[in-house]
């Protein structure tokens, strides 16, 4: 994992969680942040939106994905917010590209292992 100031992400230039955009949302309050990200980590699953998709249960898909969008967004997880509203916009008009599924499952796991790498930095 690739550190600086703006943010964490994967070699490939992917910024996963903005640390400083995040710092900046909770007036740089590193405690609460990592917090929150903590929080993040334990509350926020994947199965029930991958399996409400691939099911066709396209409202529940929905809601949860505007949830997880909502939650990246809050806390500056640049990807995943990216990619949570590319998915949920493909929810909305029930059609699924191949492979989205799988795109956001990665992103998820990427992005939390950023987020292990920030809370790192504070312990």
């Amino acid at each position: 994992m690739a550190e600086n100031n703006e943010g964490t992400g994967g070699n490939n230039g992917i910024i996963y969680v903005d640390q400083k955009e995040g710092l900046k949302r909770v007036m740089n309050n590193t405690k609460l942040y990592v917090k929150l990200l903590n929080k993040f980590k334990t509350d926020i699953k994947l199965d029930g939106l991958i399996t409400a998709a691939e099911a066709g249960d396209y409202e529940k898909a929905q809601i949860l994905t505007h949830t997880l969008k909502g939650t990246a967004g809050n806390l500056s997880l640049a990807e995943l917010f990216k990619q949570s509203l590319d998915l949920e916009n493909q929810i909305k008009t029930k059609a699924l590209q191949p492979g989205s599924l799988q795109h956001i499952k990665a992103c998820f796991d990427n992005t939390l292992a950023a987020i292990d790498t920030v809370i790192k930095q504070y312990d």
